[in-house]
């Protein structure tokens, strides 16, 4: 198959001729033809691989983190670091290089991305302290930058609105399939080949990915061919980002206030400066004036935020105050993500042809009921309480998670595909960052810089207790946000995209 490059185009002309070079130039493989179709069933399976290595390795961290802290003499504000860095460097760069990928590439930028996630997760097995630990985190953020910028719009390129919710929740399940193997799979290792032996599973899995796209995609994706890359706005954005998220890591400390204050003020700069420039980093204008785009990336971002700290909180809570070993604990948390993965697919397959918002609604609905039931958490709770509630967590993530994805990419045009994958992608860091936030700001107001040892067992729960509170907060106001939202609207070319598929 020739290689397949689009170039930015904001016209729109309706007419059938042009709308069927459109589709046969611009979106591969919407036809029958079997070369297409394969190309399809690759760029699946190439971000099904990658969908699921990100994942595995953020919930095995978490349940590595007592033995990594016992290594390195670490407590718990630093040992939150080691997942916080990671994702602050993701989201500094998720936005800048869907950009980056609608101008030069997507995937080219996937095959940059899943390279340096590979190394750095090499590097990973070579680390001997605390700084350099931390460090090459960050570095394997950018990597999970380039891979989550590019990957849900790649399929998004590939497949039509009326198929598209399905191929977005098998691909979600494989994240979710990344987080179910990681605490189990993690355990394990973590307990008999140790915590080094998490990293360097990644590597034969990154390249195999490597190899597939070399030898079998040969399509390229690129809308916006010729636009200019905003570095200036890229650079505000991405200080901005690290102001507010290390600001609220170290509060209440006025130092926190302070870096959370420039932070605001360089949000205000960046989107005076974005609405003034012919060629954004990040359209304001998708934000200001798609309020279903808007408001299903404000529910993302509260669903993440009230949802991410909740692994590695009861990893802490299973392994110091339960004592059960990594691979148990790990056992134990696996029960959330396997009902997403079971879930992920059904709810995406169905926002196909349900009202997503209403899907998504009542999936934050069941997400908020097992964060209340978890501020009755204790050192005595029985283990089928916890169970449980990650049990009705799983299901009420699954359901909102792929609707409200395919709503976000559904509610724009083709040309924004990577700004729109990079920003869901942003939101999804951001509040995994914010609920990262929140609990170090806890432990550091109620239990201070201290390892986490019996005698401080009290102030923990009490953390735990103050944080599902907050979490539980979050959720009934992303029910409102959802909700409120709107009715999904598919964009014009896509509407007529899937009306001229029909029709053949």
């Amino acid at each position: 198959m020739m290689e397949k490059i689009n170039n930015c185009d904001t016209s729109c002309d309706t007419s059938d001729e042009v709308l069927s070079s459109e589709i046969s130039s611009q979106v591969p493989c919407v036809s029958s033809h079997g070369s297409e179709n394969s190309e399809k069933q690759i760029v699946l399976i190439i971000a099904l691989l990658a969908g699921f290595l990100t994942p595995f390795d953020g919930s095995a961290v978490n349940i590595a983190l007592p033995t990594l802290g016992a290594e390195f003499r670490m407590d718990a504000i630093s040992l939150s670091w080691v997942a916080t860095a990671y994702l602050l460097s993701s989201a500094v760069f998720l936005v800048p290089f869907g950009k980056i990928a609608d101008i030069y590439g997507r995937k080219k930028v996937f095959l940059y991305g899943i390279t340096v996630f590979s190394f750095a997760s090499l590097m990973m097995t070579m680390v001997n302290s605390p700084g350099m630990l931390i460090t090459v985190r960050a570095f394997q953020g950018l990597g999970s930058a380039m891979i989550f910028g590019t990957g849900i719009a790649m399929i998004t390129s590939v497949y039509l609105p009326g198929e598209r919710g399905k191929a977005l929740g098998i691909y979600i399940t494989s994240v979710y399939i990344g987080l179910s193997v990681g605490p189990f799979l993690g355990g394990i290792m973590t307990q008999h080949l140790g915590w080094r032996s998490i990293f360097f599973v990644n590597v034969p899995l990154g390249l195999a990915a490597i190899l597939l796209i070399r030898w079998k995609l040969k399509g390229e994706w690129a809308e916006c061919m010729g636009d200019k890359f905003d570095l200036k706005g890229s650079i505000i954005y991405g200080l901005s980002i690290v102001s507010l998220m290390y600001g609220f890591s170290v509060l209440p400390n006025i130092k926190g206030a302070s870096l959370i204050t420039v932070g605001i003020i360089g949000t205000i700069v960046f989107i005076l400066y974005e609405r003034e420039i012919p060629s954004p980093v990040l359209d304001i204008n998708i934000l200001a004036k798609n309020r279903v785009f808007a408001l299903s990336n404000l529910s993302a971002l509260i669903n993440y935020s009230a949802t991410y700290a909740v692994t590695f909180l009861l990893s802490l809570d299973l392994q110091y105050t339960k004592g059960f070993t990594p691979q148990h604990a790990g056992f134990i948390l696996i029960a959330q993500p396997v009902f997403q993965a079971m879930i992920s697919p059904i709810a995406g397959k169905l926002s196909d042809s349900i009202e997503p918002r209403i899907i998504a609604s009542t999936g934050m609905t069941l997400t908020a009921t097992g964060l209340f039931f978890l501020t009755f958490l204790s050192e005595t709770t029985p283990l089928w309480y916890i169970i449980g509630i990650l049990v009705v967590l799983g299901i009420g993530f699954g359901l909102f998670s792929s609707p409200n994805t395919n709503v976000i990419m559904s509610s724009v045009d083709k040309k924004f595909y990577g700004v729109a994958s990079g920003m869901n992608g942003t939101m999804r860091l951001l509040g995994q960052m914010l609920s990262m936030g929140i609990a170090m700001m806890i432990f550091a107001v109620v239990t201070g810089p201290v390892e986490i040892t019996p005698e401080y067992y009290p102030e923990f729960i009490k953390s735990l207790h103050y944080a599902f509170i907050l979490f539980t907060i979050f959720s009934i106001i992303g029910i409102f946000t959802s909700l409120v939202r709107g009715k999904s609207v598919l964009p014009v070319h896509s509407l007529q995209a899937e009306k001229h598929i029909n029709e053949k």
